[in-house]
């Protein structure tokens, strides 16, 4: 019985468990934040590049494409 009340107490306090999570939750935000930016500059780079087909569609008569 004793064994057991002292296996418990060391299970206790054991963080190891918690800085294991809180590496998951960070890597997690980490790669929340690296999705969300790819898709906002895969966005940005869809305009440019429409633009610059439109552009290059349709030229305006002696004026620089922007």
């Amino acid at each position: 019985m004793e064994k057991l009340l002292i296996a418990t107490r060391r299970f206790l306090r054991d963080e190891e468990g918690v800085t294991a999570i809180e590496y998951g939750l960070i890597a997690a935000l980490i790669a929340v934040v690296i999705i969300v930016g790819a898709g906002l500059v895969g966005t940005n780079l869809n305009t440019l590049f429409t633009d610059i087909s439109n552009c290059l569609a349709n030229p305006p008569a002696g004026a620089i494409c922007g």
